[in-house]
């Protein structure tokens, strides 16, 4: 097994498809063989509540077996690992209390690299293939901290009149992060929601296929709603309905993803 290599979904704006896409691409490495962690960033815990249902999710946030008592106490994550009901996909899942991580991190000594010291163990390990983290919608210490852990960035953007609003911020901040951590790689854009019969998904595609030295990913997801029945169950769309046709195009998206981050 090679190296591990971690990705992040980010986007400062909310309601970019940003955890549902992080959750199907993880279960669609998964489907492609790769054993694969995902890491729940995000207070509002959906990347946790695609695998748990809300009870079990907020069993998980009442415990300390989530990100924000490994993170409040620089703890190794090996031992927050928990088992999905899908072979080879685990997670690392979250809490509310993520809400007060910045004042957590605030005095910490090299406050940029805690994630990044609590994963070593695990990447060291190469027990997994990757490892995926959502991040939450905002620009801050903490997604600092995911992006100085991570190998590429993702960037989940919706087609929506207001989808493009703030990109050009998460540009700036990328490029601030990467004068700490210039190892990381913009991976690319994908596009979310997209509906084609609307003016405004072309002009969002226009727009992001102008923008130089940035790929944007061939397979956008199109509104479906099996993607909102999957969530309604605590599951990926590519497991609730696997013929359908957000699923067939987060598989698809997904082996890209693998193709960019292999050549």
């Amino acid at each position: 097994m090679g190296k591990t290599k971690v990705i992040c979904f980010s986007n400062n704006k909310g309601g970019s498809g940003k955890s549902t896409t992080c959750s199907n691409v993880g279960y669609g490495m998964a489907l492609e063989g790769k054993r694969v962690l995902l890491i729940d960033g995000d207070m509002q815990m959906n990347l946790t509540l695609s695998f748990f249902s809300e009870e079990q999710a907020l069993e998980l946030a009442k415990s300390e077996k989530n990100l924000y008592h490994a993170i409040r106490d620089q703890k190794d994550l090996t031992d927050y690992i928990v088992h999905t009901s899908y072979a080879d996909l685990d997670l690392i899942p979250s809490s509310t209390l993520m809400s007060g991580i910045e004042f957590e991190l605030f005095t910490k000594w090299q406050r940029e690299w805690i994630l990044s010291r609590s994963l070593q163990k695990i990447i060291d390990s190469e027990s997994y293939d990757y490892i995926l983290i959502d991040a939450p919608p905002t620009l801050g210490g903490w997604v600092m901290n995911i992006m100085c852990a991570s190998d590429y960035l993702i960037i989940p953007v919706e087609a929506s009149p207001w989808g493009l609003f703030g990109l050009a911020n998460m540009f700036e901040f990328f490029e601030q992060v990467r004068t700490i951590r210039p190892a990381i790689e913009l991976l690319g854009i994908a596009i979310t929601k997209a509906d084609e019969r609307k003016n405004y998904f072309k002009q969002t595609l226009a727009t992001l296929q102008e923008l130089e030295g940035i790929h944007l990913f061939e397979r956008y997801i199109r509104v479906d709603s099996a993607v909102e029945w999957a969530q309604d169950n605590s599951a990926p769309v590519l497991a609730f309905r696997h013929t359908s046709r957000s699923a067939k195009e987060y598989h698809e998206l997904t082996k890209e993803i693998l193709e960019n981050v292999n050549r």
